[in-house]
């Protein structure tokens, strides 16, 4: 399996391992992404071994959230039989899970739990019927970082060689 896979490229409930390869991917990236974030504006940690141990905290339970919900939705499918949204909500759950014992809190991990259970059964649901979660961007603005591409003056220039005719 490589690093390529994509999470539908199989049926749901066949090969767990390239699932969780495409799910822990996305969750190693915003993971990594949020840790730096965090380190360099609120926490400022001094030394190496506080700033791995900074990203560590955080980039663990989001590759375990990826994680739980792939295993759960998984086993969800193979213990149910059918493949439907409710698989979602169960690995959903499970990822909730996770990140109340992350925050050490019931509350949160069932709020999180049901926040990403809505989340995944959109999703399900868009991959069942065609459409798409998040549509990719098609019209981009005007932005000014080569501005020689683009015209911003307010009137059109005059052709050139013209005279008034006198």
């Amino acid at each position: 399996m490589s690093l390529k896979a994509n999470y539908y490229d199989k049926p749901e409930g066949d090969d767990l391992f390239g699932k969780m390869i495409a799910t822990n991917k996305y969750a190693l990236a915003g993971g990594l992404g949020w840790s730096t974030v965090e380190v360099m504006m609120v926490s400022k940690p001094k030394g190496y071994l506080p700033t791995i141990a900074r990203y560590v905290y955080f980039t663990g339970p989001f590759v375990g959230m990826a994680s739980a919900f792939t295993v759960g939705a998984y086993a969800a499918n193979k213990l149910r039989g059918r493949d439907d949204g409710w698989n979602y909500v169960a690995g959903a759950f499970a990822a909730g899970g996770v990140y109340g014992a992350w925050k050490r809190n019931v509350v949160s991990g069932l709020v999180a739990g049901l926040i990403f259970s809505v989340a995944g059964a959109l999703k399900k649901q868009s991959v069942d019927e065609g459409w798409e979660f998040f549509p990719e961007v098609k019209h981009h603005a005007v932005s000014s970082i080569n501005p020689n591409r683009y015209d911003f003056t307010l009137t059109q220039e005059r052709e050139r060689g013209w005279t008034t005719g006198k």
